[in-house]
């Protein structure tokens, strides 16, 4: 049986602020299998980003462990996380995290400027540009490649932020909240390309929401209260 491309086991996180420490996760456990969508269903404060950075690698749990299709991951060092976060793993946020200096091309590929050295990213610099071209296609904005980020509305900002995320062909993307920012119409555009992408693709969703409709459309819901998993 194929491991589960992302799994938390027992996943504790507290923060200590001031002479108090603040328990945000307490024991979670999930696994997420390949091409499904799950959504992370909770109020505000129940643990969901908490969550989502721990899983994404850009915190560590306090303890418990996270595993990427099945193998441990925060025994390695912080390099070996970084080519391992960047390989397996995707991000959409909620407000896009787009370099407003930069094109929408630019702000593509820039995730692949930072992960690889000089000398690789030169040497796959045509094709790298070539498949960050064909993603903007992809999700409508091929006539918009030379556009900045305060020339795009903000759903075609998250259609960069998606197509920046699947650049490296991530087995897993998490977003936190993808939606959130956007008016109903544009967020219900955003949402079913999203649900596209999963199909052709193939590649796994973590949802974060609060939304009950949206979470509706995944194929599971996992809802946190207080850091727990309830249901």
């Amino acid at each position: 049986m194929t491991a589960p491309v992302l799994t938390a086991r027992a996943v504790h996180k507290t923060y200590r602020m001031g002479r108090r420490d603040i328990e945000v996760l307490r024991g979670v456990d999930l696994e997420v299998q390949r091409g499904e969508i799950t959504a992370l269903l909770g109020a505000s404060g129940a643990g969901k980003s908490t969550l989502l950075h721990v899983l994404g690698l850009l915190d560590p749990p306090t303890t418990g462990e996270v595993l990427y299709d099945g193998r441990p991951v925060h025994g390695l060092s912080i390099r070996e996380r970084a080519r391992l976060r960047h390989d397996h793993t995707g991000f959409v946020f909620q407000f896009y995290h787009l370099i407003p200096e930069l094109t929408a091309l630019q702000n593509v590929l820039l995730a692949r400027m930072m992960t690889d050295s000089v000398t690789r990213y030169w040497g796959r610099r045509k094709d790298a540009k070539k498949a960050a071209v064909s993603l903007l296609e992809r999700v409508g904005l091929g006539d918009r490649l030379k556009h900045r980020p305060t020339e795009l509305s903000g759903g075609e900002r998250q259609r960069v932020a998606i197509a920046r995320a699947l650049l490296a062909e991530p087995r897993v993307i998490l977003a936190d909240e993808p939606t959130g920012n956007l008016d109903s119409g544009t967020a219900s555009e955003v949402l079913e390309l999203m649900f596209e992408l999963q199909r052709e693709r193939g590649v796994a969703f973590v949802l974060v929401t609060h939304d009950e409709q949206l979470a509706g459309r995944a194929n599971r819901i996992v809802r946190l209260k207080d850091g727990v998993v309830v249901g």
